[in-house]
């Protein structure tokens, strides 16, 4: 599949006209827990040539698009982000795209982009909206997928994770791994929740399917009281990060230079 990925990506240089600098797996496959029907997401960063900035339409505008989307089948789910735009959302902290950067299954990866964006990192890393961005996907699969009697018990990742990945960021004050196992490890102890978290997962990652289940009581309480815990948190905290625009813009002409 990896072939067929990077053929794709291939594929898309030259029907845009542009080079992609960096692809990489994201979703359930990158997080560790993909069900055996599991697609693949595909997500990268691309740019254009000179020409394509050098014009009075600014970027994102009309005909000049900045990502590039696929259509989507059942296996293979592909876009990407036009360089100023991932720079844009990197000044913002934004957490799927510092996901990127974390993402263990890496398809393509050219020039030195991506080393100098990781190395920036500390310096546009805010926990407010990282904190309210994961909280608030937790919210928002808990409300939707397991407040009844009965649950999709493979529902439970979707809400997991961000939480995970919130308790990192309380104890750590760093940009969460991408890895749930990783994150598991951290943040829970030995007993009951657990056991029942590893059980579920070695159920999904062996391919079973998970219909409506009784929901598991020590999930929904570690779920609810950890969501209430954490927004509390979340709306203590204070603090600004200084504005990074200068190195980004710089980062931007030296990959320009670099690529063309």
């Amino acid at each position: 599949m990896k072939e067929i990925i990077r053929e794709k990506l291939k594929e898309i240089e030259r029907m845009h006209n542009v080079k992609i600098l960096y692809a990489v797996e994201s979703g359930s496959r990158a997080w560790g827990f993909p069900s055996k029907d599991s697609d693949y997401d595909v997500r990268f960063i691309y740019i254009h040539p000179p020409s394509w900035y050098l014009s009075i339409d600014q970027q994102g505008i009309g005909a000049k698009r900045d990502v590039i989307e696929e259509p989507i089948n059942d296996l293979l789910d592909i876009s990407g982000w036009e360089i100023t735009k991932a720079l844009r959302l990197f000044r913002k902290n934004n957490p799927p795209l510092l996901e990127w950067l974390r993402s263990e299954i890496i398809y393509y990866q050219e020039y030195e982009f991506i080393h100098h964006m990781r190395a920036l990192e500390s310096d546009v890393f805010f926990p407010n909206s990282m904190l309210y961005h994961y909280l608030n996907m937790a919210k928002k699969n808990y409300r939707e997928y397991l407040q009844g009697t009965d649950v999709k018990i493979k529902k439970y990742f979707y809400v997991l994770r961000p939480i995970l990945a919130c308790q990192w960021i309380e104890k750590h004050g760093t940009t969460p791994p991408i890895g749930f196992h990783e994150l598991l490890e951290d943040s829970v102890e030995e007993g009951e929740l657990k056991e029942r978290v590893e059980e579920l997962l070695h159920r999904k990652l062996n391919g079973e399917e998970f219909d409506l289940e009784p929901r598991i009581d020590v999930i929904n309480q570690f779920v609810e009281r950890e969501m209430e815990r954490l927004e509390a948190y979340a709306k203590s905290l204070q603090g600004t990060v200084e504005d990074p625009t200068s190195q980004l813009d710089e980062l931007f002409r030296k990959t320009l230079e670099e690529v063309f």
